[in-house]
């Protein structure tokens, strides 16, 4: 019943190709809402879990300091609210893209302005959706690389935000991509197993070296998990091109950064999201740039 349902909407889908390129979008706007909650709240619950995590380590040093108070928060609760003046966001407030146009970018009790940042993401969402969609057309690898693509949007952002690059988001999509590569959706499962072991590797051992050397941490440990994740969708060998693209990126990013920002050459700078953006374009087209580039020396 399922596959004959399944065979029912891609056939429809062939069939009519704007039919499938608006159900992309619109649902993937959808995402994108749903994407901002995750990038705002995510971190903050990790956060309350990690402290009530360390105040049962710690019980007993912790006997007569009381615990601090604060209100749970999961992806659904509380509702959606202003920052400034608390009102409800009602369901017809929440549209993407379209409440914040109408409204005027402002909440529409206190007026205050609400950050452009939310309807971009959802708009970045849908215009990298549509992309997938196009490149790999009607079929379930679109479905999968969608996941992805979403994965990595709200990575990007709490990377940048929190310079954290969650496991509970990292690693299961990194299993997903091993999954995938048992029936060799992308490379076959040798190449997969392959690559994410040396994706994780690579990075740890430029850790390491580097620590060694100067006695300080070049970069976090989720940067290795997402090269590995990386290397379970694609396989090996796109990782050199992955870790060139993102390190050339991120080094005209940070020289820029402390040209124009004085920003401090000892001051952190989030890896993950060059990592992530270097891996979708590699997953996509890696296979075309690297024959390009392997050309072209």
């Amino acid at each position: 019943m399922t596959s004959e349902i399944f065979t029912n909407i891609t056939t429809l889908f062939d069939s009519m190709p704007a039919f499938f390129y608006l159900t992309v979008i619109l649902f993937s706007l959808a995402v994108g809402s749903f994407l901002n909650v995750v990038i705002y709240r995510f971190p903050k619950m990790l956060e309350q879990g990690w402290y009530a995590e360390c105040r049962e380590f710690l019980s007993e040093e912790l006997v007569n300091v009381p615990a601090k108070k604060v209100s749970p928060i999961t992806l659904s609760t509380p509702s959606s609210s202003c920052p400034h003046c608390q009102h409800k966001i009602r369901f017809y407030e929440n549209i993407p893209l379209v409440s914040w146009l109408v409204l005027g970018g402002k909440c529409s009790s206190c007026k205050s302005a609400i950050s452009p940042r939310y309807p971009l993401v959802e708009l970045a969402t849908a215009l990298l959706s549509i992309v997938v969609a196009h490149h790999y057309g009607v079929s379930m690898t679109t479905f999968w690389v969608l996941l992805l693509t979403w994965s990595l949007i709200a990575l990007t952002l709490i990377d940048f935000d929190h310079m954290l690059l969650p496991d509970q988001i990292v690693l299961p999509m990194m299993w997903l991509g091993l999954l995938l590569n048992l029936n060799g959706t992308f490379v076959s499962i040798e190449t997969a197993v392959i690559g994410a072991v040396a994706g994780y590797m690579s990075l740890y051992t430029v850790f390491w070296l580097f620590k060694l050397i100067t006695g300080k941490e070049g970069m976090g440990y989720g940067d290795f998990k997402l090269v590995a994740l990386f290397g379970a969708w694609f396989g090996w060998q796109l990782l050199p091109l992955l870790i060139l693209m993102a390190s050339l990126v991120g080094a005209i990013v940070g020289i820029s950064l402390m040209v124009f920002k004085n920003h401090q050459r000892e001051q952190a700078i989030p890896f993950g999201p060059y990592l992530a953006v270097a891996g979708w374009i590699c997953l996509l087209w890696g296979e075309g740039i690297w024959q390009w580039y392997l050309a072209s020396l």
